[in-house]
């Protein structure tokens, strides 16, 4: 799970996919960020001409002990309920995939429901209840962290396996934005304030409250460090764990990774912490809502696609993204040279 697993990319191919973007019929550097995604794509698929076959969305669903404090605006059973309505084919991210042609894949990591067998739902429930409440200790065991992102992987794995080369990470889970707090002043060492935003729309006072009890979670582990591990197991919830786990194994597969938002940006900075080289790998979809988002991106030094205020989750913002990433890759493989084209270039 860790850099040595990740390859390193093939820095040679650079220049030439500079010199391919350059020679494209338009002004260099006139498609702005679009050009540094065509570069990113050529640099991960190790082509001049690369490929993005099969794009996937993989949603991650899990519950947190700590939601029944009351840290979120919505009751725990959203959790399941959400989770129906992704398999009815009637949330928003199953609209925006089918709107841009993305596939996707439900995966229970950990919810306080029992689903049964159910078609497009990948049973991968690391315990029946969810998370412990990181209140009162860890969230989870190192065992089942380690568990979850060995079961992040191996879905990453089968998808890669069948042909996928691009996945976006999605979740679900009532008290997820606390989560991703926590892990986002562990690991940023930004104030806790600043990373607690409303999450699924608390008002001031349900604000104030999920601080207080973030604080209070901080406080009963005086010893902590910035050891990503030790921080995902204890406040981490099995959706960002598995997270973790399935974007490590995309980038050691060299396929390209489309971040979401907030909760995706915890399970990147875990990631990114643990194998530095996953970044290259990686394209962040946009800029949360959330105020913790900005300062994730911030620590990691990267810049997100878009900024549409959006602050849902599900995998949403990385179906969005989707378009712009595939334009990159289409203007790079499929757009007339100056010479191919006989057009002047600049004297």
């Amino acid at each position: 799970m860790h850099s040595r697993a990740i390859p390193p990319l093939d820095r040679s191919l650079e220049t030439e996919l500079r010199r391919k973007i350059d020679n494209k019929t338009k002004p260099p550097g006139s498609l702005g960020r679009l050009e540094t995604l065509a570069l990113q794509i050529g640099l991960v698929r190790g082509a001049l001409t690369p490929t993005l076959h099969q794009p996937h969305i993989v949603v991650f669903a899990g519950d947190h002990g700590a939601a029944k404090a009351g840290i979120s605006a919505f009751p725990q059973e959203v959790t399941w309920q959400m989770v129906e309505n992704f398999l009815a084919g009637g949330a928003a991210i199953n609209v925006f995939a089918r709107a841009n042609d993305i596939d996707l894949t439900i995966v229970d990591a950990g919810v306080a429901h029992d689903f049964g067998p159910r078609e497009n739902l990948v049973d991968a429930k690391i315990g029946p209840g969810g998370t412990a409440s990181y209140l009162d200790g860890a969230a989870m065991t190192a065992e089942q962290c380690a568990t979850a992102m060995t079961r992040g992987a191996a879905i990453v794995a089968g998808l890669a396996a069948g042909g996928c080369e691009v996945v976006g990470c999605g979740e679900m889970g009532i008290g997820n934005t606390a989560s991703a707090a926590l892990i986002t002043h562990c690991l940023t060492d930004a104030p806790l304030a600043a990373c607690v935003g409303r999450g699924t729309g608390l008002d001031d006072a349900g604000l104030a409250r999920k601080t207080a009890l973030l604080q209070q979670a901080l406080d009963g582990w005086p010893e902590r460090n910035a050891d990503p591990l030790a921080v995902l197991a204890r406040y981490g919830g099995f959706e960002i764990a598995m997270m973790a786990g399935a974007m490590l194994a995309a980038a050691q597969r060299r396929m390209l990774v489309l971040v979401d938002g907030f909760i995706c940006g915890a399970a990147a900075l875990v990631a990114a912490r643990l194998a530095p080289a996953f970044l290259d790998y990686a394209v962040f979809s946009h800029l949360s809502m959330e105020p913790g988002h900005r300062l994730q991106l911030a620590a990691l030094g990267v810049e997100p696609l878009l900024d549409l205020d959006l602050r849902l989750g599900e995998g949403t913002g990385a179906a969005l993204a989707w378009p712009l990433v595939r334009a990159a890759c289409a203007f790079l493989n499929e757009m007339a040279s100056f010479e191919s084209a006989g057009v002047a270039e600049k004297l």
